[in-house]
């Protein structure tokens, strides 16, 4: 009887130790999450694994911003260029109108 109560008194303190590290209102809140999924993932190991480990986004993810950053850096240096290039034109016309432009 007392093995028992020793194990019991064992389980007790481990609860005590995860709940006060935080582990279980993690693992609460992540299988919140899980429950909540509409379309429950194939893996669930790996969702929870993913959302436990505070990954950030995937790989294919990350690719594809990259990706993206590239272009639009460089459509922002078209636009800039186009930009100097019809002050300049706009200019030659009209000198008053581009200098006030620039003051601003």
């Amino acid at each position: 009887m007392t093995s028992y109560r020793a194990a019991d008194s064992k389980r007790e303190e481990f609860r005590k130790y995860l709940e006060k590290a935080g582990v279980i209102d993690a693992l609460t809140k992540v299988l919140v999450n899980l429950y909540e999924e509409p379309e429950k993932p194939n893996n669930a190991l790996e969702f929870l694994n993913h959302h436990l480990s505070g990954d950030g986004p995937e790989a294919p993810d990350v690719e594809a911003l990259k990706v993206d950053v590239i272009e639009l850096k460089a459509k922002v240096s078209q636009l800039t260029d186009e930009n100097i290039e019809l002050k300049t034109k706009l200019e030659k016309y009209e000198p008053s109108v581009a200098q006030d432009d620039t003051a601003e």
